[in-house]
């Protein structure tokens, strides 16, 4: 408490920029270029257009915690977000954006709404892929469900940017990537993640494309064991036939709930990557792949040992890294004759990968030596360190919510970054 006394005490609040039903926005004169702001929550909860509101004591704390976790797990996968860090038990410093007046919602499971909108649709159909809509942002409509095309001929700014069709497919893929990542994270406590709403601004000063806002227990349904009857989130608040005192504090209990429980959404256990190398000459091959691995922050040990001169103490590295009971992918780097590969794949359960040094004298025949192997054996090749390194966190990816999500974030961004390019040339 009195370290976050000292942070309240040494940032400098300007003015009040903004306030929302649940939150209070604040300029950072004193922040790098005046464009990060604090956003401060409430101990408010509404419904219905805010026909239905009221004082919920706990909740900014709740809400705020939520948030960072959340955000501190996006950012970890690599999406681009408006976050910066948490300030205290009810704030964050976020970059400074113009808001887009659009809800962007993403679908799992047919529910609520949606069953209103289309009747012909049961509850609890599954959208394979993440269902998509979007929403304008209009209390006095009521939010209406807004079409592509709706959007798109709407002619939105923010931020001095058109929200034209490539922002537009942007916000989409950003918004469907992100609740991939986080319904494969609560997957992992066995929550459910049916349904969630997010927003995005343009960075003020870059013109960047950002989420933004907040992502918290008002933001999504969720239901622990995949049960409809045991949801913890905004949704209970929503059907409360009468708001009575002890319906609030169950309300309460259950945000209380969902800020313990995300927090167990950034522990992650990445596995581990040995890298065996047939001689040391190898090593700048070796450290490109060790490179290629930290994007994923995933945890690589290079090791020299030779499977033609030195088989015994080759494989008694490996049954020290079998026995560390962790997932374990084994990359082995050899050049001319490789023997290392297919005998260490030989020899263990763990996936084996062969990433050879290609020379350019012999490597047309050398490569033979990891393609075609004796019967029995699996390990596969990728000529590239980074493709070694991406088949290897693709193989760590399926016991790692954070390492799959980094992927997602991985591919995400490489879409997006051919998509401005494009975006770029077009202008020319």
């Amino acid at each position: 408490m009195a370290t976050e006394e000292k942070q309240c005490a040494e940032l400098k609040i300007g003015e009040q920029l903004n306030e929302g039903k649940t939150k209070i926005i604040y300029a950072l004169p004193d922040s790098p270029d005046g464009n990060h702001v604090l956003l401060k929550s409430k101990d408010k909860i509404t419904a219905f257009d805010s026909t239905r509101k009221n004082d919920l004591t706990g909740k900014a704390k709740f809400s705020n915690s939520t948030t960072t976790a959340v955000f501190q797990l996006l950012s970890a996968c690599g999406i681009k977000t408006h976050f910066v860090k948490k300030h205290d038990e009810e704030s964050f410093i976020g970059i400074r954006c113009e808001m887009i007046p659009l809800e962007v919602v993403t679908r799992r499971i047919a529910t609520g709404s949606f069953l209103k909108r289309y009747p012909g649709v049961k509850e609890g159909y599954r959208f394979a892929p993440v269902k998509l809509e979007m929403f304008f942002k209009d209390d006095a409509q009521h939010d209406p469900f807004w079409t592509y095309e709706q959007c798109v001929e709407a002619e939105l700014t923010a931020g001095g940017r058109k929200i034209g069709k490539q922002e537009l497919n942007m916000m989409g893929d950003m918004a469907v990537t992100v609740f991939e990542i986080l319904e494969k994270a609560w997957a992992t406590v066995d929550v459910a993640l049916v349904d969630m709403k997010v927003e995005f601004g343009i960075n003020y000063k870059t013109g960047e494309l950002l989420l933004a806002d907040v992502v918290d227990n008002d933001s999504w349904r969720i239901w622990p064991s995949g049960d409809k009857r045991l949801m913890r989130d905004k949704q209970v608040y929503r059907n409360l036939p009468e708001v009575t005192p002890e319906a609030l504090e169950q309300v309460k209990k259950n945000y209380e709930w969902v800020a313990n429980e995300v927090q167990k959404l950034n522990v992650h256990h990445p596995g581990h990557v040995v890298v065996f190398m047939g001689s040391a000459t190898d090593l700048d091959h070796c450290k490109k792949i060790e490179a290629a691995l930290k994007e994923f922050s995933i945890p690589t040990d290079l090791r020299v040992c030779s499977a033609h001169k030195g088989t015994e103490d080759a494989l008694h590295v490996l049954r020290w890294y079998e026995g560390q009971g962790i997932p374990l992918v084994v990359i082995a780097v050899a050049g001319r004759s490789n023997g290392l590969g297919p005998v260490l794949s030989g020899n263990t359960a763990f996936p084996v990968i062969n990433c050879p040094p290609m020379s350019s004298q012999w490597g047309a025949q050398d490569v033979w030596s990891s393609l075609r192997l004796p019967s029995g054996l699996g390990c596969t090749t990728a000529l590239n360190p980074d493709g070694a390194a991406l088949a290897a966190a693709q193989i760590l990816s399926l016991n790692d919510h954070v390492v799959w999500g980094s992927l997602k974030g991985k591919r995400l961004n490489t879409a997006l970054g051919l998509a401005k390019a494009d975006q770029d040339l077009q202008k020319q």
